[in-house]
C-alpha cells in the first residue's frame, strides 16, 4: 500500500471519530448503549419468565405423576396386606385376628416411619448455617489487665 495514500486515509478516520466525540456524538453513543442494555435485560427477563413457566409446568407434571405412583403404590400395599391376610387365613389364623395383626404390623411401620420423618426434619432448619452466622462468645475483658500494664 502507497504511504502518501495511507496519510489522507488516517485523517479522514481521525476527522470521523473526533466527529463522534463531539456532543451530539457522545450522546447518540449514550443512547446506543442505553438502548442495548435494555434490550439485553428485556431478553434475559424474557428469558427467566420462559424459563419459570416451563419450570412450573414441569413441577405440575411431577406432582401429577406423583399422586398417580403413590395411588398405585397403595393399592400394590394392599394387595400384598390382603395376600399376607389370606395366606394367615389358610393357616388357621381367626380372620379378625389377622385383620388385626395387619393393621397393627402397618401402625407400626407408620410410627418407625415418622419417627425418621422428625428425625430428618431437624436439617430443615439449616443448623449448621444458622450455627455459622451467630457470633463467637467473646471472652469477658478484665479491665484490671489493661492497668497492669
Amino acid at each position: 500500500m502507497d504511504k502518501d495514500a495511507a496519510e489522507p486515509e488516517k485523517a479522514e478516520q481521525s476527522a470521523v471519530f473526533g466527529d463522534t466525540l463531539g456532543n451530539t456524538g457522545v450522546l447518540e453513543a449514550i443512547q446506543l448503549y442505553l438502548h442495548e442494555l435494555f434490550r439485553l435485560g428485556y431478553v434475559r427477563f424474557r428469558l427467566v419468565a420462559l424459563e419459570t413457566q416451563h419450570a412450573g409446568k414441569s413441577l405440575v407434571d411431577m406432582i401429577i405423576l406423583g399422586v398417580m405412583a403413590a395411588v398405585l403404590l397403595m393399592t400394590a400395599w394392599l394387595g400384598v396386606v390382603l395376600a399376607a391376610v389370606l395366606e394367615l387365613m389358610e393357616n388357621g389364623v381367626i380372620t379378625s385376628s389377622a385383620i388385626l395383626l395387619a393393621v397393627a404390623l402397618n401402625l407400626l411401620l407408620v410410627l418407625i416411619l415418622l419417627h425418621v420423618i422428625h428425625r430428618k426434619g431437624r436439617h430443615l432448619k439449616f443448623p449448621a448455617t444458622l450455627g455459622s452466622m451467630q457470633a463467637a462468645p467473646r471472652e469477658p475483658r478484665d479491665v484490671r489487665k489493661n492497668y497492669d500494664r
